[in-house]
C-alpha cells in the first residue's frame, strides 16, 4: 500500500525566473505591444545574470509568443493575438452504454503509418523530439554488458533496476510506492488492460471521463465492459458531483481516470479534488485506475501530485509508461496495483508473459544516470511552446466560435468547433491533403463530440505544420457555408 510523501519543490532555472519577471511586466501592461524591451546587456546588468542567461530568458519569452526579435533592433513586445475561449464542460448522456470505437481507432492508426502524412492525430511524440542518439548508445551499452540476461525472459514483476527508478520518480510526485509493489508492463495500455481484467467481469460498468482517451474505450470494448460517461471540465477534470450521482444510481465496478493532464482535454485535477475522488470511491470499495502517462510532462516548475498519494486502502491502481515521455517504440510501462498486486501479476503471465528485457534495462540506466531528467527539462518547454503556437494558429484560421483547451502539461489540444462542422468529414478531407487528425467521436462511447477534434502538438513547429492548420481551418469554414 502506498503512503503519502511530501513532493519536493524544484526551483525553476535562473533564466526562467528572469523571463517570468519580464513576462509579468508585459501582462501588467508596463511593457506594451510594439514597445522595445531592454537589451540583452541591460537585462544582464539589471538582474545580475550572465549574458548567456539573458539570451536564454529571451528565447523562453519568444517561444511563448510574448516577444519577437527584429533584425539589428532588439526584442519587442508582440502585438496581442486573438485568444479563444476554452470549451464548456459537456453533458454526456447519463445512461450506461456499450462501447464501439474500434473501427475509428484502426483508421487513425492506419493513416499514422503512412510516412508522408502529417501526424496530428496520434498522441505520440515525434522522433525528432526524442533523445534517440543517447538512448541508442545506452541500449547498445546495456546489450554488450548484459550477456545472457539481455536475451532471457524478465519475468514479472520485471527488472528490479527499473522498478527502483520508478519508485524514486513516484516519490517525487508525493507518493511512496515500494519497488516490490510495482510490475513492469508492455506500455501503459497493457497496464490498463490488466487492471480492468483484475477488477471487472464482462458486463461490468466502468466510470470514465467524457471525453476520454479512445484507447480506454477500445479496452472496454474488447473486454465487453460498459461505460458510463462522467462530465469532465477542461481545466479541473472529472466532475465529482456527477460521479457521485452515477455511483448512487449505477453498479459501478471501477473508475478509470487521468487526473493529471487528461487525454484529450489536458485537464489537471486539483489536489483537493484528487483526495475527494479517492475518498469517494474508497467508501464504496470501488477501485480507481489512475492513468498517469502525461504526468512527467508538466509545464510548470513542479510535478503534480498523484491521486495514489491519497490511497489508504490499496484501491488505487496506478499505471504509467515511458511511451509519451521518452520512447514509444520501447513499449515499457508499469503498474502499481495496490491490493490487487497478485491478481495483476498472474494476469501479466497469461497476457504477455514478460516485458522486453533490454528496453527495460536501457530505460533504467537512462533514469539512473540523469539522462531522463535532463531531457525532460528541455522537451517540456518545447511542448508548452508548441501548444501555444498551435492554439494561436487555430485562433487565426478556424471558424468564429471555435474554442480550444489550455493544458498545463502534455502535448494535446482539444478543439471545439461550431455546431455544423462534422469532424469525421473533416478527417476525410484532411487525409486527402496528407493531414491526420483525431475526430471527436473517437473519444466517447456514444460517438458524440461530432464537432470536435484532438490535435497532437508532439511534432516540431514548422512551416508545413502552420500551413496544415490553415488548411484545417479553411475546410472547417467551408462546412459551415
Amino acid at each position: 500500500m502506498s503512503t503519502s510523501a511530501h513532493a519536493g519543490s524544484t526551483a525553476p532555472p535562473l533564466y526562467q525566473e528572469v523571463a517570468e519577471k519580464i513576462a509579468h511586466l508585459i501582462e501588467e501592461g508596463v511593457l506594451r505591444p510594439g514597445e522595445r524591451v531592454s537589451s540583452l546587456r541591460r537585462v544582464s546588468q539589471q538582474y545580475g545574470v550572465s549574458l548567456t542567461t539573458a539570451i536564454q530568458a529571451f528565447i523562453w519569452l519568444e517561444d511563448r509568443g510574448l516577444v519577437e526579435a527584429r533584425p539589428k533592433s532588439g526584442f519587442f513586445v508582440r502585438a496581442a493575438r486573438p485568444v479563444l475561449k476554452e470549451p464548456l464542460m459537456a453533458r454526456p448522456p447519463r445512461a450506461v452504454r456499450e462501447v464501439t470505437v474500434g473501427a475509428l481507432q484502426s483508421r487513425l492508426f492506419e493513416a499514422a503509418m503512412l510516412p508522408h502524412i502529417l501526424p496530428l492525430g496520434g498522441a505520440v511524440p515525434s522522433p525528432e523530439l526524442l533523445p534517440m542518439v543517447k538512448l541508442n548508445r545506452v541500449l547498445a551499452s546495456v546489450a554488450r554488458r548484459s550477456g545472457k540476461r539481455g536475451v532471457s525472459y524478465d519475468m514479472p514483476p520485471g527488472t528490479e533496476l527499473l522498478r527502483r527508478e520508478v519508485a524514486k520518480r513516484v516519490l517525487e510526485a508525493g507518493t511512496m510506492v515500494l519497488p516490490q509493489e510495482i510490475i513492469t508492463t508492455c506500455g501503459a495500455t497493457e497496464g490498463l488492460m490488466l487492471c480492468l481484467r483484475a477488477v471487472t467481469v464482462p458486463g461490468s460498468v466502468v466510470a470514465v471521463e467524457s471525453p476520454t482517451y479512445f484507447g480506454v474505450l477500445h479496452a472496454l470494448e474488447e473486454l465487453k465492459l460498459k461505460a458510463i460517461e462522467i462530465p469532465t471540465h477542461p481545466r479541473d477534470g472529472m466532475d465529482l458531483d456527477a460521479l457521485e450521482r452515477a455511483l448512487r444510481t449505477h453498479p459501478v465496478a471501477a473508475c478509470l481516470a487521468v487526473p493529471t493532464f487528461s487525454n484529450p482535454l489536458g485537464a489537471l485535477m486539483p489536489d483537493a479534488h484528487k483526495e475527494r475522488l479517492v475518498s469517494m470511491l474508497a467508501k464504496r470499495e470501488i477501485p480507481l485506475i489512475e492513468d498517469d502517462v502525461f504526468g512527467e510532462l508538466h509545464h510548470g516548475p513542479q510535478r503534480p501530485r498523484l491521486a495514489k498519494g491519497y490511497d489508504e486502502k490499496g484501491l488505487v491502481m496506478l499505471c504509467s509508461s515511458f511511451s509519451k515521455s521518452l520512447a514509444p517504440g520501447y513499449r515499457v510501462g508499469w503498474v502499481a496495483p495496490g491490493r490487487f498486486y497478485e491478481r495483476v501479476k498472474t494476469l501479466k503471465l497469461t497476457s504477455t508473459l514478460a516485458t522486453a528485457t533490454l528496453p527495460e534495462l536501457a530505460i533504467a540506466e537512462f533514469l539512473a544516470t540523469g539522462g531522463y531528467d535532463h531531457y525532460l527539462r528541455g522537451v517540456r518547454s518545447i511542448y508548452a511552446a508548441n501548444l501555444r503556437r498551435v492554439g494561436q494558429a487555430v485562433a487565426a484560421a478556424f471558424p468564429d466560435g471555435t474554442r480550444v483547451t489550455k493544458p498545463q502539461g502534455g502535448f494535446v489540444l482539444w478543439v471545439e468547433m461550431p455546431i455544423g462542422v462534422d469532424a469525421l468529414r473533416l478527417q476525410d478531407e484532411a487525409l486527402a491533403r496528407e493531414i491526420n487528425i483525431a475526430p471527436g467521436p473517437m473519444f466517447s462511447p456514444n460517438q458524440g463530440y461530432r464537432h470536435c477534434i484532438r490535435l497532437s502538438c508532439g511534432v516540431p513547429w514548422s512551416p508545413r505544420l502552420q500551413e496544415a492548420l490553415g488548411v484545417l481551418g479553411t475546410l472547417a469554414k467551408r462546412q459551415l457555408g
